[in-house]
């Protein structure tokens, strides 16, 4: 499928974080802008913790250590919350 696959524009540049989303900079430009609830690990964490990132997977991810959350640009570029994430909604 053409349509799915990476490329290298959408390496991770930088992370920011807001009250409610955080967004990720990718080297080609653009901003993705996600809430923290598609994401609970996230959500619950410090700000500290969310802090605590390093870029995985040859650029394509983030990785949180302490939260042990891995994330990618393919997921957030197709807008795929967590699986987590329908459940929290569902129950609370």
């Amino acid at each position: 499928m053409a349509g799915s696959e990476i490329r290298p524009g959408e390496r991770v540049k930088d992370v920011h974080f807001g009250k409610d989303t955080f967004s990720v900079d990718l080297v080609d430009g653009r901003t993705i802008t996600v809430p923290y609830a598609w994401y609970p690990s996230l959500l619950h964490a410090t700000p500290e913790q969310r802090a605590d990132w390093c870029v995985c997977g040859a650029g394509y991810g983030i990785h949180w250590q302490e939260l042990d959350e891995d994330l990618s640009t393919e997921g957030f570029l197709r807008g795929a919350p967590s699986p987590n994430a329908k459940q929290m909604q569902t129950n609370g």
